[in-house]
């Protein structure tokens, strides 16, 4: 299969952390260019770097994203319209409003379309997902606990330091349990936005999580914790260090060229539709 033309909005520490050498990499992709705010980032890419947004689209077939939610949402559906296919980073969007407009716009335009929730593109979470589909499951409990949005952290952006680990870490959170447990058909959350937030998710089917997040602990901070529990056993999706970025670009080449992944905006929506529900209760 020839390698995918991928445009690269965004070059932030992310961008050339991860999606930059992930487009680069091949054999499935190949980055055809960037283009951001600044310029000076941009370049450091290493791929051509285009001065407006519309040239980066003439140079591409698709487009990744890498920048902060509100900004996805305003470039992405710019992309949709012009028919490129979207790598798409979580959340969706700043807000369910704009989440939910730039869907609208993906699913008019028919465009491909897939998320970047890293953790179900690895081996080990698809051993976990397996595992759970066998047990019987009727809970489950997660634990995502770091200090990122403590001191000059990389990753201590406006964005995340408004909306806190809800927002950023939430996603890939609440979507494996999604997985594991049964679509989430409600959500409880109490603390705060910027401190501890705790959720409990109601699943189709019954089953029930409970989750703890937070990016405001200092010191040393202990591995994300997932595990379900069945009528016939438990599952853990261990720690790892191995990184599922070549699978994204596997399959997004596989999206791009077929169309339909699991993971699309549709799939985004409604992860942001429960964050939105959470984020309503909780102290700012």
């Amino acid at each position: 299969m020839e390698p995918v033309a991928v445009g690269l909005v965004g070059a932030g520490p992310w961008a050339r952390m991860a999606h930059g050498p992930m487009l680069a990499k091949g054999p499935h992709t190949r980055l055809a260019g960037v283009w951001a705010r600044r310029p000076e980032s941009a370049a450091e890419l290493g791929a051509p770097v285009f001065t407006r947004i519309e040239e980066l689209f003439d140079h591409c077939e698709a487009v990744a994203f890498c920048v902060p939610p509100a900004v996805q949402a305003e470039y992405a559906a710019l992309a949709a319209r012009a028919g490129k296919a979207l790598l798409l980073e979580k959340p969706l969007a700043d807000s369910l409003g704009n989440a939910r407009r730039l869907a609208d716009v993906i699913a008019e335009t028919g465009v491909p379309s897939q998320m970047v929730l890293t953790l179900r593109y690895a081996a080990q979470t698809r051993d976990f997902l397996a595992r759970c589909a066998e047990i019987e499951p009727f809970g489950g409990h997660a634990v995502n606990i770091s200090g990122t949005l403590l001191g000059d952290h990389p990753f201590a952006t406006p964005w995340r330091l408004e909306r806190g680990a809800l927002l950023d870490v939430g996603p890939h959170v609440i979507d494996v349990l999604d997985a594991a447990l049964g679509q989430v058909t409600g959500v409880r959350a109490h603390g705060r936005s910027l401190g501890w937030t705790g959720l409990l998710l109601e699943h189709e089917g019954g089953a029930v999580s409970e989750v703890s997040l937070c990016m405001t602990t200092p010191g040393e901070a202990p591995p994300q914790t997932i595990a379900v529990y069945g009528r016939t056993g438990s599952a853990v999706l261990p720690h790892f260090e191995e990184d599922p970025l070549e699978t994204v670009a596997e399959e997004f080449a596989r999206t791009v060229r077929q169309g339909g992944h699991p993971l699309d905006a549709a799939h985004g929506l409604r992860i942001q539709r429960i964050i939105a529900e959470a984020e309503a209760q909780l102290t700012p």
